[in-house]
């Protein structure tokens, strides 16, 4: 026999749907109840207000000069870490109390009540206040939207405000605070600084005068630059320029001289006589015009002879005059440049001597003037960032300002009729859920066929519908169409495939306790199985309760086994079904078991056996009794009846591991009264002798006897 312990309860969704269906009316009480709380729970909540209020937050920026720091305050600021910090300021405890304060809450009868001192009616403000305030905090962008819960409208709209002005007002604040405290600091290390540039000044100067340095303050911002900046220095540049100037006019005045006297002799001569070889040309023309028409000798060719050779003589003068004048004149010319170079010579070597010697003096004077300067920087840095602070501090540079501020809620926030409709609906549906599936699995029983195969490990030879018809249970087998019969068929062929041979030729029919249909499914496999043409025995087992009355008490089982030398076939009766007979149980004897112990059980069996197709035998129940195991050792073959809805998973088990304990083989269990497709299932713990009152007897005679 497989292991029926394997597998546990499970919930799937089909259990779940047959759970929703057995429970239905548990659930729909559990929905009813939670929307009759809703709208208790609605009727009996106070109003409670919302109002809205929308900031805006700008990181604040300071417009900086310096690139070092204007790269700083473009680059070192994350809007979203200050945004998030706006949000947590926002929700702080300082902001509610300061908005409880500005309000005048303390004193607000309707919003703390009365009595208390006034700290703790302040305290008690503040605490309302930040309870009321649910601030949303943004996914992306400046914008952080807020709102404030109050049970009345105008309280809920004025604290919602009154919260906006008090977090701008504590950011201003703050800010002024901070940037006081940076000023006073900053004005401290100013003062220490200026003190030690003036100290490091009046060193300069001292130095200076008692080493006759004399600075002419010609380096960048007034900072000295060597030798450059002293008297002895910008002398030695102005001589060396001077003297590069003197250099080059002689330079120009000796060339002028030695090689281009030539050219400039010979430009004055050419000016000077000018004139005078005009006026020889015009008479050496004439004298050439006469000579056609006269001799050499003539007195008037002599007198034009004359007359030009005196125009060469003084042409020749004249050039011989001029030619002496201009060479005098680039001669001194070249000797005053030389002489003003030697002169601007001798200057410069003796001031390049003063230079030097001032050079070595000067050390110590560099040495005080990079204090002096190093002391300046810091003075100015100083004061541009005073400057800068002054700035930033300004009370008219808020990062937060007001999008949109509150205004009277036209309606209660809550309570919420529909929300609260649809929450208890929900609450009462999953309550119901809950409790449905809660007492599914405190009373778990066997209710459906994967029951049956899942938690017991048995196979399902059928399931028994539970009819509601008045017919009784003897008509309903009569009729092969009904429901019932139609069932059963199932049954009585499952069972021809139940053994390696096929039908078994004995069966004990029996259940974990009583009422759970064994006998009269006990009865439907035996007419199902007689209708079609084989021979069946039914034997009531049942020594205790007999299920099954004959038209006399003098025959039956208990006789048999008080009686060893009557013939089984003498106490088996006709029915009124064909092919059917019964062996009823006889009268109750006192010791059942002791009865059913002893070895003529067997060998009655083995008689009607070999009579009959298929011997069935109704058993007692194995919960509390013995006789059922009795029965089966000998009879071998059992099929389990189970009550849908009614046997219990953990008693079902323990009755199959007493009969595998008899050495039977089960054929497989018949799940009787099944609700499967009716809903509802039910749980009531029967006892043995609790149906006594209430046991149906089943006549089991023919017709003819009948009458």
């Amino acid at each position: 026999m497989p292991d029926p312990s394997r597998d546990g309860p499970g919930l799937d969704f089909a259990a779940l749907l047959r759970i929703i269906s057995n429970w239905r009316w548990l659930i729909l009480g559990a929905i009813a109840l939670g929307i009759v709380g809703s709208i208790v729970v609605t009727l009996l909540t106070t109003p409670i207000y919302r109002s809205w209020v929308t900031l805006e937050v700008s990181p604040p920026t300071v417009e900086i000069m310096d690139e070092q720091s204007r790269e700083r305050t473009a680059s070192g600021i994350n809007n979203w870490d200050y945004v998030i910090t706006q949000v947590g300021l926002l929700s702080s405890r300082s902001i509610a109390q300061r908005a409880a304060q500005d309000l005048n809450l303390a004193n607000n009868p309707e919003f703390v009540g009365k009595g208390g001192d006034a700290a703790s009616r302040l305290s008690l403000a503040a605490a309302k206040v930040a309870g009321g305030l649910n601030v949303e905090v943004p996914e992306e962008g400046q914008l952080i939207k807020y709102s404030f819960d109050a049970e009345s409208p105008q309280l809920s709209a004025a604290i919602a405000n009154q919260i906006a002005e008090s977090f701008i007002n504590s950011n201003l604040q703050r800010r002024y605070e901070a940037s006081a405290y940076a000023r006073n600091f900053l004005e401290r290390q100013i003062a220490r600084t200026r003190t030690d540039l003036e100290k490091s000044e009046r060193q300069l100067v001292a130095y200076a005068q008692a080493q006759g340095i004399i600075s002419t303050g010609g380096g960048e911002d007034g900072r000295s630059n060597g030798d450059t900046n002293s008297l002895q220095g910008e002398s030695l540049i102005a001589l060396n320029r001077a003297l590069a100037e003197a250099t080059a006019r002689r330079v120009a005045a000796e060339g002028a001289y030695r090689s281009g006297v030539a050219v400039g002799v010979t430009s004055d001569v050419n000016a000077s006589t000018q004139l005078l070889r005009q006026s020889r040309a015009a008479l050496e023309a004439e004298y050439q015009d006469k000579r056609t028409l006269m001799k050499p000798d003539h007195p008037d060719m002599v007198s034009l002879r004359s007359r030009i050779d005196e125009l060469d003589r003084q042409i020749s003068r004249e050039a011989s005059r001029a030619t002496s004048g201009r060479t005098n004149t680039l001669l001194a010319e070249f000797r005053g440049a030389q002489a003003a170079e030697n002169a601007l010579r001798g200057r410069v070597a003796g001031l390049k001597g003063a230079v030097l010697d001032l050079r070595g003096r000067s050390i110590k004077y560099t040495i005080l003037q990079r204090e002096v300067d190093t002391n300046r920087s810091l003075y100015d840095a100083l004061l541009q960032r005073y400057k800068e602070v002054g700035v930033a501090g300004g009370v008219g540079t808020s990062p937060v300002s007001i999008v949109d501020r509150a205004d009277l809620p036209g309606g209660p926030y809550k309570p919420n009729l529909l929300l609260n409709l649809l929450m208890g609906l929900g609450l009462g549906l999953a309550g119901g859920l809950a409790a449905a599936v809660a007492l599914e699995y405190l009373y778990d029983t066997i209710k459906t066929r994967d029951d049956v195969r899942n938690k017991l490990g048995l196979a399902c030879l059928g399931a028994i519908p539970k009819t509601l018809g008045q017919e009784s249970f003897i008509e309903e087998l009569k009729d092969p169409r009904s429901i019932v019969s139609e069932a059963y068929s199932a049954v009585v062929a499952s069972l021809r495939f139940s053994t390696e041979e096929g039908l078994p030729k004995s069966m004990l029919v029996t259940s974990t306790r009583s009422g759970e249909g064994k006998s009269s499914s006990a009865l439907a496999v035996a007419q199902n199985f007689a209708r079609r043409g084989v021979s069946v025995l039914l034997v009531d087992g049942d020594l205790r309760k007999p299920a099954f009355k004959a038209a006399s008490d003098k025959v039956g089982l208990t006789r048999l086994l008080t009686g060893e030398e009557e013939s089984a076939r003498s106490h088996v009766v006709p029915t009124q079904f064909s092919d059917l007979w019964l062996m009823p149980s006889g009268p109750l004897p006192p010791n059942p078991a002791d009865l059913l112990s002893t070895g003529r059980f067997q060998e009655i069996l083995s008689e009607v056996t070999s009579q009959f197709d298929i011997v069935i035998v109704d058993a007692p129940p194995v919960a509390g009794l013995a006789d059922a195991l009795l029965l089966a050792s000998v009879v071998g073959n059992i099929m389990l009846v189970i009550e849908s809805g009614k046997t219990r998973h953990k008693a079902a088990l323990e009755a199959l591991r007493m009969l595998g304990g008899s050495g039977a083989h089960i054929l497989g269990a018949v799940l009787t009264k099944s609700k499967e497709d009716l809903g509802g299932y039910g749980y009531k713990a029967y006892g043995y002798g609790a149906l006594d009152r209430k046991r149906t007897e089943i006549l089991m005679i023919p017709h003819e006897a009948g009458h």
